[in-house]
């Protein structure tokens, strides 16, 4: 915004602190001159016949008192220039943070010393704002550069059976549209998690009152064929757990929970088991595994994008594209709940949500 140009803080505090000085002498000379010189008699009868008269003192008071206005001007200018500069230094120094922030550097600090003030507590606050910005815009980079080479794999491998069908007419078709078929599904998979992964981190989307059991019994349903696949039994408990919050979103946050804990769960048996019960102010959800042990510092990392618990590669159509649980944690957040994972003593993991409970 192009603003015309006007006095500086500092000039504005200089002339204040200056007035204010002229002020307060100006109301001294008044308070003398109304208490004291209008007592002094306008005669000269006196001792010897020669005494102070009101006419003398007022002559010499006036020169007095006009050359103290002077002085009290010069050292409230002076005066008042120096201190509106040492008052004023913090914020130049949050100035100059705020215009190195905005042409893009966010790793510079204010940390103004001494004690807290209400400057000091705007660098504190400027200086943490900062700090999430850097991790979130690292986050950002971090997170696009993943995403590119996820969706690089399928392109490319895309493109090498298009070439290697370009130079083989004979090789059978049947396989070479099965395998374009898996990679064009992978990308099409992974595309559609990124853009509910953005719906969730911007939270625009419509609150209603939602039933977490019910969503817990659909989640289970539709997820009843693959755990019957895969040997896993299903089991859900509870009661009504109600919670504010956008249906389609929880329904997929609960979905991808169930999922994730099949498909992560033993090669052959093994048993999900998914609980909903409020608490407080608070509704939860538990969804407990059995499956491999999980290294304790591996935990902590599942909820990053592109991350997988384990090492083996599923081939299935089930594969996932390494976003679940990132995604499950993002709409947690959106729906300012929180997310615990535990790892399992006997192998498996336990997942615990815990959203705002609908009153």
């Amino acid at each position: 915004m192009n603003r015309r140009r006007g006095l500086s803080a500092r000039v504005k505090l200089t002339l204040s602190y200056a007035a204010i000085l002229l002020l307060t002498g100006a109301v001294l000379l008044v308070v003398v001159w109304v208490f004291l010189l209008r007592y002094v008699p306008d005669t000269d009868k006196g001792l010897l016949g020669i005494s102070p008269n009101r006419y003398l003192l007022s002559r010499i008071f006036g020169e007095a008192a006009a050359v103290a206005m002077g002085f009290l001007l010069l050292v409230g200018l002076v005066g008042g220039w120096f201190l509106a500069g040492r008052m004023l230094a913090p914020l130049t120094r949050i100035t100059d943070a705020a215009r190195m922030a905005s042409s893009g550097s966010l790793s510079h600090r204010i940390r103004l010393e001494g004690r807290k003030d209400e400057f000091r507590e705007l660098a504190d606050v400027f200086d943490t704002m900062l700090e999430q910005l850097e991790a979130h815009v690292a986050e950002q980079q971090r997170f696009a550069a993943n995403a590119s080479h996820e969706l690089r794999t399928p392109l490319a491998i895309s493109q090498t059976l298009l070439d290697v069908a370009r130079q083989d007419p004979a090789r059978e078709r049947d396989e070479l549209v099965e395998r374009l078929h898996t990679a064009n599904s992978r990308a099409i998979d992974l595309t559609e998690a990124l853009l509910l992964l953005s719906r969730s981190d911007r939270r625009n989307f419509t609150r209603e009152p939602v039933d977490l059991s019910l969503v817990a019994e659909e989640a289970v349903e539709t997820l009843l064929p693959l755990a019957e696949k895969r040997g896993v039994t299903l089991e859900v408990t509870g009661e009504p757990t109600h919670t504010i919050g956008s249906m389609a979103l929880i329904l997929r946050m609960v979905t991808n929970l169930v999922q994730n804990a099949i498909v992560h769960n033993l090669p052959v048996g093994g048993t999900v088991t998914m609980h909903t019960e409020p608490q407080l102010a608070m509704s939860v959800v538990l969804v407990e595994n059995t499956g491999d042990p999980l290294p304790q510092d591996l935990v902590p990392t599942l909820v990053e994008p592109f991350q997988r618990g384990t090492e083996r590669v599923r081939t299935d159509e089930h594969a996932g594209v390494g976003l679940g649980l990132a995604i499950v944690h993002s709409i947690v957040r959106a729906h300012d709940g929180t997310l615990t994972l535990t790892p399992r003593p006997d192998g498996g993991l336990l997942v615990t949500i815990r959203l705002p409970r609908a009153l």
